[in-house]
């Protein structure tokens, strides 16, 4: 048997050509394999010298001018990142990330796995190891988190936008959010398209009248988010925002004096948050356009009656706080129905539009003026009594049927204008119902006396 197992071995010499192909083989596979999946493979000794560096070149690095050298040679700066030296260790270590420096001088990080070499008494004779650059997916994984970060911090702002429903409430929850989620001290936006400059139309936080100066300068120039300080050392970021609608807009955050400026994400964030931003303002617009065709008369843009009353009723208790008058004109174009019948709706309108325009000319910004209805139209005069109104109501009776004249031009009766004046002294209990009465009572009583005049109302009509 034992002669059986001896015949069926190789010779010694075969057996030993096989260990040596086999040994090889072995070598050329771990060969293959540290190219394939490593930047760098290295051996060091005890004087932390490399002894065997693969691939070659290694990191720029020709293997022949490392073999030699101190390993700290490779290490950037100077120094292994928080302190790591992968090439001194004294315990295995797996996927340790340290910057190590190319053969050009630039820097890469490399995810280490190493562990050091003992000798037959234990004691520590080198290390042995390999890294694969860790470089783009450190940067993948931080453009990953800062878009998270982004992402996170844009869900919080529209979801407490979707806690609001009219659009300033929607404008202050977006810009208090930013001002949490980006430390700011402040946030404002800004409108830089008004022909009497900068203003801000909507803000959050402190120190926003110090800014706008600033803000409106970097909103001028920008292309993109820009950053500033402010003459009192606040770190400041503006993007700009125009709407659909052409509005030029703009949302600026500050941090407070001495804080760190602002960096690449927070800049587009910003952007980003101008997009929302946006999205409020063209919001408020529409909301903004809406509620003054509610309250407007569509042709000539004047108040229409319910917004006329509402705001009388503010004027008046204002007039009440300050012991001032205030009076009412009831205006009734005469003979417009006959030119409306005559020459058509389109010149009817047209006479419509003048008159208001005429009417809106004569009273100041903070008077009122409205469309009734049809030819009826109405005034309120804050601080003026029957007086000044009167002097503004012969005027209007010469100057209405001048105008119209030009555009009722068959030879046909020109429309006049009939006036019923009643004034409101200063601290009085008539409701506005009974002004209106008694305004209305008087204007007819121009139309009975001929119209194309003026009469004013001495005491409420029986």
């Amino acid at each position: 048997m034992n002669d059986a197992i001896a015949a069926a071995a190789p010779p010694p010499a075969q057996a030993d050509a096989t260990l040596r192909r086999a040994l090889l083989d072995s070598r050329q596979r771990w060969r293959d394999l540290v190219l394939t999946a490593a930047d760098l493979a290295y051996e060091t000794d005890a004087w932390g010298r490399f002894v065997f560096v693969m691939p070659d070149p290694a990191l720029g690095w020709s293997a022949g001018t490392l073999v030699g050298q101190p390993a700290e040679l490779l290490l950037a700066g100077g120094g292994g990142a928080n302190g790591f030296d992968p090439f001194h260790i004294t315990a295995p270590v797996r996927r340790r990330r340290t910057w190590l420096q190319r053969a050009d001088g630039s820097a890469v990080m490399l995810a280490i796995s190493a562990a050091p070499l003992l000798d037959a008494e234990g004691r520590i004779v080198g290390s042995r190891g390999m890294g694969v650059d860790w470089s783009e997916f450190d940067n993948d994984a931080a453009h990953i988190a800062a878009a998270l970060r982004r992402g996170e911090v844009l869900a919080y702002v529209l979801r407490r936008m979707g806690q609001e429903v009219l659009a300033p409430r929607m404008m202050q929850a977006a810009l208090e959010a930013l001002m949490n989620a980006l430390g700011a001290e402040g946030a404002a936006v800004v409108d830089v398209g008004r022909e009497a400059g900068a203003e801000i139309i909507h803000r959050a936080g402190g120190s926003v009248d110090e800014v706008l100066e600033q803000v409106a300068s970097l909103l001028a120039m920008a292309g993109g988010p820009m950053d500033g300080t402010t003459r009192k050392g606040r770190p400041m970021l503006v993007a700009t925002c125009r709407t659909r609608f052409g509005a030029h807009a703009g949302v600026a955050l500050w941090r407070s004096p001495g804080s760190r400026g602002w960096d690449h994400e927070d800049k587009l964030l910003i952007d980003a948050a101008a997009g929302l931003i946006r999205m409020v303002l063209e919001h408020e617009a529409i909301q903004q356009e809406m509620g003054r065709q509610a309250r407007t008369d569509p042709l000539t843009g004047l108040l229409n009656r319910r917004a006329f009353l509402e705001e009388m009723g503010r004027h008046i208790d204002r007039l009440d706080r300050e012991d001032r008058p205030g009076t009412l004109l009831f205006a009734d174009l005469d003979c417009f129905k006959p030119v409306n019948d005559r020459l058509g709706h389109e010149v009817g309108d047209q006479v419509l539009v003048r008159t208001a325009n005429i009417l809106r000319s004569t009273v100041r910004p903070s008077d009122l003026v409205a469309r009734l209805g049809g030819d009826e139209f109405a005034l309120w005069l804050n601080g003026a009594d029957h007086m000044t109104a009167a002097e503004r109501a012969e005027y209007l009776c010469t100057e209405v049927p001048n105008a119209l004249r030009e555009i009722a031009r068959d030879g046909g009766p020109t429309p006049t204008m009939s006036i019923g004046i009643a004034t409101r002294e200063a601290g009085s209990e008539e409701p506005i119902d009974c002004l209106l009465r008694r305004a209305d009572h008087a204007m007819y009583e121009v139309k009975r006396a001929g119209r194309g005049h003026w009469h004013v109302a001495t005491e409420e009509p029986r």
